[in-house]
């Protein structure tokens, strides 16, 4: 059984800056890659941003261009979501999940949710005004 575990979470004010971790209990070389997604009170679950275990190849929802950066440590089996210019709308449960059935090999696959199939418990971010 393989266990996500996010951490980093927590109360920041607005133009700050997080840095979530998620760190995989194992990984095997056929995993395809990781996602984060969060999903903010009365929301659905939305993208964030994703990444490919072989190749590095990223992929961010447009709003968080430029502000969000994913990141990864194979060593350590742990993806990073780097956050900065946190705004109030950023405020969410922030989730990871990886794939390991479906190739994430375009920007389409890597931002569809049904195709990770782990998913971490979450962690809360809250961005005051």
């Amino acid at each position: 059984q393989v266990q996500l575990v996010e951490s980093g979470g927590g109360l920041v004010q607005a133009g700050g800056s997080l840095r979530l971790s998620c760190a995989a209990s194992r990984r095997t070389f056929s995993w395809y890659g990781m996602g984060w997604f969060r999903q903010a009170p009365g929301k659905e679950r939305e993208f964030v941003a994703a990444m490919t275990w072989s190749g590095g190849k990223t992929h961010y929802a447009d709003s968080m261009k430029g502000r969000f950066t994913i990141s990864r440590d194979n060593a350590k089996n742990t993806v990073y979501l780097q956050m900065n210019s946190l705004k109030p709308e950023d405020t969410a449960v922030y989730y990871c999940a990886a794939a390991t059935l479906v190739v994430l090999n375009t920007a389409q696959a890597m931002g569809t949710m049904e195709h990770y199939d782990y998913w971490g418990q979450g962690t809360q971010v809250t961005v005051s005004s």
